[in-house]
C-alpha cells in the first residue's frame, strides 16, 4: 500500500515552509509522525510531492530514516507537466492545485494509495481505518474519505478552509468548499462569508482520500479541460475534491465516508505551532511514538 503527501505548498499564512518546521520532540517534521503511522499499518511505499528545491533535501533527509523495506519516491511538482498534446501560452508561476500535485505520482504508484496533506497530522486510528478499507475493498470503484468532526479542525488563530460532506447512508454525495470558517467569542462556528451558524459535528474533509491509480487518468482529463478555458490558465486550481465530485457525477466511482475516530490538528498558522509542539510531545510521553521517532 502506498501513501503519498502533498508538501509542495508555500506556507503562505504560516510564514515558513511548515512541512519542514521542526515540531516533534527530536526535532522531527509532522509528515513523520502520518509516515510513522502509515507504515505501521502496513504501508511500505511513500510518495512525497514538493517543490523542486526541496526534492534533493527531503529525498535525503527520509533516506536515511525510513526502514529499508519502505520504498521512497520524492517527486517535484512541475507547472510544465500539462497533458499530452496541450500547448500554453501563458507565463503562469502559481502551480496548479492538489489535483495537479497527485497527477505528479502517475509514473510511481499503479495500485491503491492513500493521499493525505504533509502539514497536518491525522492520528493513528485514521490509518487503521484506511489500512483495512484497503484490505476489505471489493470493489475497484469504490474510494473513501477518512473525516473529521469540524469542530475538531478549527484554528484558535484564523479561519481555516473546510469542505462540508454531505453523505447519504455513508456515501458522499458532495462536498462544499468554505474558505472562511472561524469560531466566534459566543462559542459558534460560522462561515464567514454567508453569515451562516454550521454544525459542529458536521463532518468535513481534511485531503486523507483512499483511492487507486485509475484516478490519474481522470485528472488528466479533467486537467485538459480546465486548461481550454483562458481565464483559468493565470491564477485558478484544479482541487481534489471537485476531480472526486465530477468522478461521482459521472457515475464513475462511489465515494464511501469514513468516520476518523482519531484527533486532527494542523498547523495553517505560525501561532498553532505550539500547540503542535505540545501535543506530539504529550503523545510521545505516553508511549503513542518512540523518541527518537526512528531508530
Amino acid at each position: 500500500m502506498t501513501l503519498l503527501l502533498m508538501a509542495a505548498g508555500s506556507g503562505s499564512r504560516y510564514g515558513k515552509l511548515k512541512q519542514f518546521d521542526e515540531l516533534g520532540p527530536k526535532d522531527e517534521f509532522l509528515m513523520e509522525f502520518s509516515i510513522f503511522d502509515a507504515i505501521e499499518n502496513g504501508f511500505n511505499h511513500i510518495v512525497v510531492i514538493t517543490k523542486a528545491e526541496n526534492k534533493s533535501f527531503l529525498t535525503n533527509y527520509l533516506t536515511q530514516r525510513l526502514p529499508k523495506h519502505v520504498a521512497l519516491d520524492v517527486l517535484a511538482q512541475n507547472i510544465k507537466d500539462l497533458p499530452k498534446q496541450t500547448k500554453l501560452q501563458t507565463e503562469r508561476i502559481k502551480p496548479w492545485g492538489t489535483a495537479h500535485a497527485v497527477w505528479t505520482a502517475r509514473h510511481v504508484i499503479t495500485s491503491e494509495f492513500v493521499i493525505i496533506n504533509a502539514d497536518d497530522y491525522y492520528g493513528k486510528p485514521a490509518f487503521v481505518a484506511a489500512s483495512n478499507f484497503i484490505k476489505n475493498s471489493t470493489s475497484h470503484n469504490t474510494y473513501g474519505i477518512v473525516a473529521y468532526s469540524l469542530k475538531d479542525t478549527l484554528s484558535e488563530h484564523g479561519a481555516v478552509s473546510r469542505g462540508i460532506c454531505t453523505d447519504d447512508e455513508g456515501k458522499l454525495i458532495s462536498i462544499e468548499e468554505h474558505t472562511k470558517i472561524q469560531n466566534t467569542k459566543d462559542g459558534l462556528i460560522v462561515d464567514q462569508d454567508s453569515g451562516k451558524t454550521l454544525d459542529p459535528n458536521t463532518l468535513v474533509s481534511m485531503n486523507f482520500w483512499i483511492c487507486n491509480a485509475a484516478i490519474f487518468d481522470y485528472i488528466e482529463t479533467y486537467f485538459s479541460e480546465f486548461l481550454k478555458v483562458p481565464q483559468n490558465l493565470e491564477k485558478s486550481e484544479i482541487y481534489l475534491p471537485f476531480v472526486a465530485q465530477e468522478m461521482m457525477s459521472n457515475g464513475l466511482v462511489n465515494i464511501t465516508i469514513i468516520p476518523s475516530h482519531s484527533d486532527w490538528f494542523g498547523v495553517t498558522y505560525y501561532d498553532d505551532k505550539a500547540s503542535a509542539v505540545t501535543t506530539l510531545a504529550a503523545l510521545t510521553k505516553s508511549k503513542k511514538y518512540p523518541s527518537p521517532l526512528w531508530v
